[in-house]
């Protein structure tokens, strides 16, 4: 057990940090900020190499969180698809997929999912209090079921994935989950991947949703790498002091309108 040490400053934002897992909140959308169009079909923002990117991110993670809304829309795997990657994972110790974890508020979800029926890992499912034996009653086996306050109450969850070993978690969306993550200033760093076209359409889902962010002009965000993608371009920031935690990169080897 490491013994305290008496002339180690405090620093309760590295003190908040170590409670929770680190955040990574990884999101693709078009140059005017939009995450979808209007068509049917899935929207894709990125290609190959961005793709490759992401399964690095993802391998490199304990958990990887989406919102309810994410999966009816999506029906996402949440996998890590290399094998190279998911080798190295297994001889580290560690499962082949992250642990999967979805957000939501009413409880409602479809224990068909793919989230929920393909590849292994842990699954995780938070919902409020009140949804708790729905929620249960609904999927089953599918999932571990768990209260996440009521109504769902991020840091809450943050310190029970903590307490489930989850140290470095990746968040993929919705928009709901970036603004609930973001403006409770739970992020400590952003993946964001610009696609090299225009959407324009009113309505459509954007990256966030018009409320008060802690990153504002007074507290920016430091850009950590620019990375060009095909035709799309990586922008990787960091939201913590320009010395340490929560500013380290990863690296790599309310919800309700998304999570209803």
């Amino acid at each position: 057990m490491r013994r305290p040490d008496p002339d180690r400053a405090p620093d309760p934002a590295r003190d908040r940090a170590a409670a929770r897992p680190r955040v990574l909140l990884s999101c693709a959308t078009s140059i005017d900020g939009f995450l979808d169009d209007r068509t049917d079909r899935r929207l894709v923002l990125s290609g190959a190499e961005d793709l490759d990117r992401v399964d690095a991110v993802r391998a490199a993670s304990d958990a990887i969180l989406v919102g309810a809304a994410t999966v009816r829309a999506d029906d996402p795997r949440l996998l890590v698809r290399s094998a190279a990657r998911r080798a190295a994972r297994e001889a580290a110790g560690l499962p082949a997929d992250p642990a999967r974890v979805v957000l939501t508020g009413s409880g409602r979800l479809d224990p068909g999912a793919r989230v929920f029926t393909v590849g292994g890992g842990e699954r995780l499912v938070y919902c409020p209090a009140t949804r708790l034996p729905g929620a249960v009653a609904a999927l089953g086996g599918a999932a571990t079921v768990v209260a996440g306050g009521d109504p769902l109450d991020l840091p809450r969850v943050l310190a029970d994935l903590r307490g489930r070993g989850v140290r470095r978690l990746m968040v993929e969306g919705g928009g709901e989950i970036h603004t609930a993550f973001l403006s409770a200033g739970l992020v400590d760093e952003l993946h964001l991947v610009v696609a090299p076209f225009l959407l324009g359409e009113a309505g459509r889902p954007r990256f966030t949703r018009p409320v008060a962010f802690p990153q504002g002009p007074e507290r920016p965000m430091r850009l950590a790498e620019t990375r060009r993608l095909g035709e799309c371009v990586l922008l990787r920031y960091l939201t913590g002091p320009a010395s340490g935690t929560p500013g380290e990169p990863v690296g790599a080897p309310g919800v309700e309108g998304t999570t209803a």
